[in-house]
């Protein structure tokens, strides 16, 4: 994958997302998802584009050739210009899940899923579908469904697009993933989960997880949701705070995983990922319970080095190797 392809592909979006929003009069992240589309669709699809522009356009659509690039071009120039739109939107829940965490979490739904050659995949807070997308491109060897729902419609839209523009199929639906989900059970839900206060404690009041008195967590109940959507002896990957087994409503949390899953392990992200300490996030894996599995002896815990660290991080890799090795062989 060389660095110009990624460039160029990434002028094609930015220059050509720069040309709608003067003309639509939207912001450049809306404009990058209607360029996605336009590009998918070999065609100028806002009807309040003048005829002039449009000409504009797929001429820089037919000079940039944007889907010659593979998949992973793609992806990188497509995130590269979500990322720009983002930095309009001071919104922390919508940051995108970096590459090197996808990557690990890809890692793991390997040792999770094991020689199955397909699966359902879940991930109820979706946003751009960066992680869902990067898990996917790790598995093209495997017949994968995937589901992602997000609360937020211009998310959506954006994983929606960048979905056809990498030829993915993928189930995505626009709403609130803490109200009733009507999606069959799935076999791995993956998550980088939204922190912070749920507003609706008439709707969070149905939950094991929700709180004696205010607000519940909002990613206490995506992550009791996500178990719900489990089939039995499925997991769960989260992408959790550092602190989430440490708050004042973590024992309710905690009784619940006891309760419904196995706590396989926690791996604690390097902590060069984040901006300060009180930002850091761990991956915790959980298993739901299934007639005739058990808890792991020792669950996995761990600390990453710096993923840029090849030396360090094989070392845990390896470790971890054997950690899945062991469980499998119980």
């Amino acid at each position: 994958m060389k660095l110009d392809n990624i460039e160029k592909a990434f002028r094609v979006l930015d220059e050509t997302a720069q040309e709608i929003e003067k003309e639509c009069k939207c912001t450049y992240l809306e404009a990058i998802a209607e360029t996605a589309e336009n590009i998918f669709h070999d065609q100028v699809l806002q009807p309040e584009i003048s005829e002039t522009t449009k000409r504009r356009l797929l001429n820089q659509y037919d000079a940039g050739n944007f889907l010659q690039f593979n998949k992973e071009t793609i992806r990188k120039a497509y995130q590269l210009a979500i990322l720009k739109g983002m930095k309009q939107n001071t919104q922390p829940n919508h940051q995108m899940t970096p590459d090197t965490i996808g990557l690990f979490v890809s890692y793991l739904v390997r040792k999770c899923i094991g020689d199955e050659k397909s699966f359902r995949i879940l991930d109820p807070a979706v946003g751009t579908g960066n992680l869902l997308l990067t898990v996917q491109q790790q598995f093209e060897d495997k017949d994968i469904h995937s589901i992602g729902v997000d609360v937020d419609d211009l998310l959506v839209k954006l994983a929606y697009n960048g979905a056809n523009l990498l030829e993915y199929s993928v189930e995505l639906y626009n709403g609130d993933s803490i109200r009733p989900l009507f999606v069959d059970p799935v076999d791995i839900v993956v998550s980088d989960l939204p922190v912070g206060y749920y507003p609706d404690d008439v709707r969070a009041a149905e939950f094991e997880v929700k709180a004696d008195e205010g607000h519940t967590y909002a990613h206490h109940l995506l992550i009791e949701q996500s178990v719900t959507h489990l089939k039995e002896g499925g997991y769960g990957i989260f992408i959790v705070p550092n602190s989430v087994f440490e708050t004042e409503q973590a024992p309710l949390l905690n009784a619940y995983l006891k309760e419904h899953t196995y706590i396989q392990g926690l791996a604690a992200l390097p902590m060069s990922l984040f901006k300060s300490e009180g930002a850091a996030k761990s991956v915790l894996i959980v298993q739901k319970k299934k007639e005739g599995l058990h808890a792991p002896k020792n669950a996995l815990l761990v600390q990453l080095p710096k993923l840029s660290d090849g030396p360090a991080m094989q070392s845990i890799l390896k470790q971890m190797d054997q950690w899945f090795r062991e469980e499998k062989n119980k």
